[in-house]
């Protein structure tokens, strides 16, 4: 069902700028490859699977990896990526709304060549990369949801299923996606630099999120329509029953989500008051992924430091020293009265001063 070439269409000539990988883009051999190869995504996402399960299986007796670095750049890279698909696409996107129609836009599929036509290889193929999400999450021993894994599988499948067929309706897919992961992605890479990002960005890109499943409901709804009045639209009827099926299931495991992120009650933005009036986040104890510091019953704990502080004790672990409660005392000890061992040599290991009368003098403020 796929073409090769369009009329009319937003060529090359339109752009101010070309980028010399865009120009080189060859769209009858990109869709013969992916015509060849498309139920490789199949085997693909069979293999993320078993390796997702195989992986869980082998951190379950290891520490988790610290990868907030790589992590970081990885998330930025992808943001810079989805960044650079959305800006590229948009005019084309607007000029086939706008200057031919919602019709136009999901019924012909003039993008899938020229410079719209390598951002949407390069958005097949991204889907593959984006495996490299998950693998995150196990190698930091994070919960994986079924939602993630989920959503990673059936996008590459249907992807690569569309770009074989060169899907018309896929011109909105594809640009609302970038523009989704654009900001999803530069959400994702503060918090790995350990950013404290206000609940309404996390909100506003579930909610974008949501947006996106309802729009593509409402695409295949509209196509249906289209082809069932006999009329001309470029989506086989399989292509678009799988939409129908991925994007509707989205939608209702988003706002499953949605609610148990942000509404439900115990969520993990909720605040919870104390018993003695102190507010508390989430269930109430203040975790330091990358500090090692406790606070609980007032008992306050330094694992790398020497000092405990107990009970108004303090004790110093590598010293010498125990105050109880006595403020100003000068202890003074003296050599003289220890007893000594062999050798002249004092019980508790230091050698006998050879002036009886100099003393080692320590003072507690």
């Amino acid at each position: 069902m796929a073409q090769y070439d369009y009329y009319p269409r937003y060529g090359l000539e339109n752009y101010s700028f070309v980028l010399p990988m865009e120009k080189k883009f060859d769209s009858v051999a990109s869709t013969l490859w992916m015509q060849e190869n498309w139920h490789h995504s199949i085997a693909l996402s069979t293999f993320y699977i078993i390796s997702l399960y195989a992986g869980q299986k082998i951190m379950e007796s290891r520490k988790p990896f610290y990868l907030e670095g790589p992590l970081f750049y990885w998330n930025m890279f992808l943001a810079v990526f989805s960044l650079s698909g959305v800006v590229r696409m948009t005019p084309e996107m607007f000029w086939s709304v706008g200057s031919n129609s919602f019709e136009y836009s999901i019924c012909t599929a003039s993008f899938a060549q020229g410079v719209t036509g390598f951002w949407t290889e390069m958005f097949a193929m991204s889907k593959v990369f984006e495996f490299v999400d998950t693998w995150f999450i196990v190698l930091r021993k994070k919960p994986l949801i079924f939602l993630h894994w989920y959503h990673h599988v059936t996008v590459l499948v249907y992807t690569w299923h569309a770009y074989k067929d060169h899907t018309a309706s896929g011109r909105w897919f594809i640009w609302m996606n970038y523009g989704v992961h654009a900001l999803m992605y530069s959400y994702y890479a503060l918090r790995a630099a350990q950013f404290r990002v206000p609940r309404l960005i996390a909100m506003t890109v579930t909610v974008l999120q949501i947006a996106q499943m309802v729009m593509g409901v409402y695409i295949g709804y509209r196509v249906f329509n289209i082809k069932s009045a006999g009329q001309s639209c470029q989506q086989t009827n399989e292509n678009l029953y799988f939409s129908f099926l991925i994007y509707f299931s989205y939608f209702c495991l988003f706002c499953h989500f949605f609610y148990k992120a942000y509404l439900r009650p115990n969520n993990r933005y909720a605040k919870k008051v104390g018993q003695n009036g102190d507010v508390k986040q989430g269930n109430g104890a203040l975790n330091k992924e990358h500090g090692e510091d406790k606070a609980n019953n007032g008992v306050l704990k330094a694992q790398n430091g020497t000092k405990k502080f107990q009970n108004g004790t303090t004790k110093l672990q590598n010293g010498s020293i125990t105050q109880n409660g006595t403020k100003g005392l000068n202890t003074i000890l003296n050599d003289q009265h220890e007893p000594l061992g062999q050798n002249g040599i004092h019980q508790n290991g230091t050698i006998k001063n050879q002036k009886p009368n100099r003393r080692r003098v320590a003072k507690i403020e």
